[in-house]
């Protein structure tokens, strides 16, 4: 059987695993995953076509992780690797099962027997909400009801997975799904309220919850295209453009909803803002440790100093503008350069929490927190970047090296080069055989320790 912990007492498992076991309570936990932000997105990472103050401030009274990366250009395999701690090929949720990404009524989803962040945490006694769009898989034995989430209210997979898709002839997708729990209660939602109703949701969570510890993972639905923003917002988007959203009737203009960009931001950072307040009217906001971070690189928005975007692994697509939070223990106003990743979320949780990391797998991630607080160095030699199954690039260090069907092609000095325009592929020959020399070890690792994802018979739409 899986999930089960050793007959130890938990206080026994907290005072050997957890530093805050004999603090109040264990610290809360809240993952603000946002959908195609860039790395410029954010005005406290240089953004000068957005206004954030919310997530400002937060940056302000936390660190701003500059160095911060994701597991995959686009949103399955990103958050398979959120979820899981592991490579999204060790999971095998590198691609779905008909496109690069889930879509609707897909055969394949995370499987079950995969030890999410949520169950990890739940065994350990947390209560656990996720409130947003999920990505890994749409069939009943997929959601994230049974994967750790006690409380799931959003939509299965990105919201253009719909039958205004611009390629609709081709996909032919159903009306989108909204559920609450494992129950579809809309179809079709009104797009433009989905920020607002997961904040109040999110909200709702926390108010619940306060007196006990929580994970609360948020990952909202935009940035992604088509954007949305709710009425107050649309008051300040140019009547013209107003104009046209208005007439869209039954279909959605894209290009035009890209010229929303800001508010949908603002609304995004309103959101955080109101996350933060809620903590801190609820007293636990100094025992809450919150984390903001996107799923890949920007789709409408701006990659700042960094080349690529979505779908790409050039670092405009994997290194996302990351600030986290945890008054008195993480220094107010500072900025870490070192790498760290959204796997290693899984057990740098688990090791504040006092919980277990699963031993009868391989988790990629590490435990951050020395690294958070600026006591160690990263632990990771080396990171690898996917395009979808295929290893693209890898980085030890400053270096990062590009690769193609196995053979090294450029290579950057990120230290000195964050935008990669400079290939110094044949001044470094030395640097060049020592990043190739982490690829033959890690994929032999990965096709020996692989997991399978899940595989549903006879998959259906959801439906009400």
């Amino acid at each position: 059987m899986r999930h089960l912990l050793p007959l130890i007492p938990l206080s026994l498992i907290l005072a050997t695993f957890c530093p805050y076991a004999n603090s109040a309570s264990r610290p809360n936990f809240v993952i603000i995953f946002t959908d195609d932000q860039g790395y410029g997105d954010l005005s406290c990472f240089g953004g000068d076509h957005i206004s954030t103050p919310h997530i400002d401030k937060m940056a302000s009274g936390g660190a701003r992780l500059t160095s911060f990366y994701v597991a995959a250009p686009v949103c399955t395999p990103s958050r398979a690797a959120l979820m899981t701690g592991s490579y999204p090929k060790r999971v095998d949720m590198a691609v779905g099962s008909r496109f690069g990404v889930l879509l609707s009524a897909d055969s394949k989803g995370l499987h079950p027997d995969e030890i999410t962040i949520a169950e990890v945490l739940k065994e350990a006694g947390y209560k656990t909400g996720m409130f947003g769009k999920w990505h890994l898989g749409d069939q009943p034995e997929f959601l994230p009801t049974r994967q750790g989430f006690d409380e799931f209210f959003g939509i299965p997979y990105s919201h253009d997975i719909h039958p205004y898709h611009p390629r609709q002839d081709h996909f032919q997708f159903p009306a989108l799904p909204l559920l609450d729990g494992e129950t579809v209660i809309e179809m079709d939602p009104n797009a433009d309220y989905l920020t607002q109703r997961i904040t109040d949701r999110a909200v709702q969570f926390i108010n619940t919850h306060k007196n006990e510890p929580f994970f609360l993972y948020i990952p909202h639905a935009i940035p992604h295209r088509p954007l949305h923003v709710s009425p107050p917002y649309q008051t300040t988007i140019d009547s013209e453009i107003a104009a046209t959203l208005q007439q869209e009737n039954g279909s959605i203009d894209y290009k035009t909803r890209d010229r929303i960009f800001q508010q949908a931001i603002a609304e995004i950072d309103d959101s955080v803002g109101l996350i933060l307040e809620t903590l801190k009217q609820a007293d636990i906001d100094e025992n809450t440790f919150v984390i903001f971070t996107s799923d890949n690189g920007p789709a409408v928005g701006n990659a700042g100093p960094l080349r690529g975007k979505k779908g790409s692994t050039y670092e405009g697509g994997m290194r996302e503008a990351t600030v986290v939070r945890w008054p008195g223990h993480i220094e107010e106003g500072s900025t870490n350069n070192e790498l760290m990743t959204t796997m290693d979320l899984l057990p740098t949780f688990a090791h504040l929490a006092g919980a277990e990391v699963p031993k009868d797998r391989v988790i990629d991630g590490k435990d951050i927190w020395s690294v958070l607080t600026g006591e160690t160095k990263t632990p990771h030699e080396a990171f690898f970047y996917h395009r979808g199954n295929d290893l693209a690039a890898v980085r030890s260090g400053g270096w990062k090296l590009h690769v193609k069907d196995g053979k090294p092609t450029e290579l950057y000095d990120l230290d000195e080069d964050i935008g990669e325009t400079e290939n110094v592929l044949a001044a470094h020959p030395e640097v060049t055989l020592r990043l190739m020399n982490y690829i033959k070890p890690f994929t032999s690792d990965i096709a020996t320790n692989s997991r399978n994802s899940g595989l549903a018979e006879h998959p259906k739409a959801l439906s009400k």
